[in-house]
């Protein structure tokens, strides 16, 4: 018995291919942004924190997402291409021998994405004098189901595929071709969205007795330790990783991992340093 599931859904919504074409990645991007801000508003109106500036931070992450992920990819995944075409990294274009072509912004690593994320709050927070630490503790409870949106905008774009299955079982991607493959991006989405849910009811439950940062660093332990395992079923993104025994992806997931089980280890002190600098 075939437990395959044939996957040949066109990225761009039906009725506006035409006119404007919108894609499913992009509203599942927008979408996981949005949710993860009313999120986040309503934390802070439940422990009665000033949501004054919630709208300035939103757009600080927006840009830091979008610029970080956009520079992570070119720089970590095909930097001798894109530093020989910087125009390409910053215009959603393509240079060619006789001419230019629109293709949008195709690209965006998570990783740069995090390390964007991280600095546009450390920004925000130097303007307008604010803690840093109890911020990324809020931003990491609903980052992970921001992420779950985004994998299954990866889903719908028949992108960041599993390897084949050799089994009789899988998803199979018409736009790709016609093996069953593990559905990596599900993968991800699901585990995301377990790690949301477990987060918040433990925040919930322990927040009082926590120093700030520690659910900065349990997010980033427990996500990128996701990540690193998940990649074992992905294809590679890029040629270079086929001569390497780990891929991009977790070679990058182990120092974040690292920096978690530190900023874990170390929250009190660091939450004692910031408290006494405002």
């Amino acid at each position: 018995m075939e437990y395959t599931f044939i996957w040949d859904i066109h990225p761009e919504l039906p009725f506006l291919r035409q006119f404007v074409p919108i894609r499913y990645y992009s509203l599942c991007f927008s979408g996981g942004l949005m949710i993860a801000f009313f999120i986040v508003k309503r934390l802070y109106q439940e422990e009665g924190l000033n949501t004054q500036n919630l709208e300035d931070l939103a757009v600080y992450i927006f840009t830091g997402t979008i610029i970080g992920a956009r520079l992570g990819h070119c720089l970590f995944y095909e930097p001798s291409y894109f530093l020989s075409r910087p125009l390409e990294i910053f215009l959603p274009i393509r240079i060619h021998a006789t001419g230019m072509e629109f293709i949008g912004y195709r690209g965006l690593a998570s990783h740069g994405g995090t390390i964007g994320i991280f600095l546009a709050i450390a920004l925000f927070c130097y303007r307008y004098k604010q803690a840093m630490w109890p911020i990324l503790d809020k931003i990491a409870l609903v980052a992970s189901i921001a992420g779950c949106f985004i994998r299954v905008g990866n889903f719908m774009n028949s992108e960041i595929i599993g390897i084949p299955t050799n089994a009789n079982y899988g998803v199979i991607f018409k736009h790709i071709d016609v093996l069953p493959r593990h559905p990596a991006q599900l993968y991800e989405a699901i585990c995301y969205f377990l790690i949301f849910v477990s987060l918040l009811i433990f925040y919930r439950k322990r927040s009082s007795q926590l120093a700030a940062g520690f659910i900065f660093g349990l997010f980033f332990v427990v996500l990128f330790t996701v990540r690193f395992f998940i990649e074992f079923v992905k294809i590679n993104q890029v040629t270079f990783e086929e001569g390497l025994f780990l891929n991009m992806g977790q070679l990058l997931s182990l120092p974040m991992i690292g920096v978690g089980l530190f900023v874990m280890i170390t929250s009190r002190k660091i939450s004692g340093i910031e408290a006494s600098s405002f």
